[in-house]
């Protein structure tokens, strides 16, 4: 019997050690983490500075380009500095509305970081990209787009507090505006 206890429990042993530093099934390979995440927000960012939850702060956006025609498309680039781990998978919310009230609201929620990156798995002091594009219909005719978020968990319908309301523009909602983006004519 002794001879056999060192050819079970050694086998035991090795199974846990290795079991300590395989990734979990299903968590971000390092290229989908370097694709997902940045080391510097480019210069002509719009700053922002909204803290969610005191998980994320929204630290910048970019819209190119800058002005949108009707027909054709603006790309969005949202930047997240991770603060705290999250345990949950938020999805962005993204309402994109006429700011004069004209027209009906598009939704673009979506996964962060094209799905590549979930929340649960964001590690603090990482900035993770989130990119979106927005359309606007050749027949649209506002005069600018307001484009307002934050992060919300679609199994209970909440959404990440805002914590300063009065550092950044917002709704009292917990809904961000980044960019008011003029239309051309």
């Amino acid at each position: 019997m002794r001879l056999n206890l060192p050819t079970v429990v050694l086998p035991s042993v090795l199974l846990l050690a290795s079991a300590c530093i395989v990734e979990a099934p299903g968590g971000a390979s390092a290229e989908q983490r370097k694709a997902a995440t940045v080391t510097q927000i480019p210069a002509l960012s719009v700053r922002n500075g909204a803290n969610l939850g005191g998980k994320v702060e929204l630290v910048a956006a970019t819209v190119q380009p800058g002005r949108l025609t009707p027909g054709e498309r603006a790309q969005v680039t949202l930047y997240f500095k991770v603060l705290e781990a999250m345990d949950e998978d938020y999805l962005i919310f993204v309402h994109v509305e006429d700011a004069g009230g004209r027209m009906e609201r598009m939704n673009l929620d979506h996964k962060p970081a094209n799905g590549l990156l979930p929340t649960s798995q964001w590690k603090p002091g990482e900035t993770v990209k989130d990119e979106f594009s927005i359309y606007l219909p050749a027949d649209a005719n506002p005069k600018a787009l307001n484009i307002w978020l934050g992060l919300w968990d679609p199994r209970t319908d909440a959404r990440l507090t805002l914590t300063n309301p009065d550092a950044v523009r917002n709704d009292g909602k917990n809904r961000l505006l980044v960019a008011q983006v003029p239309v051309a004519r």
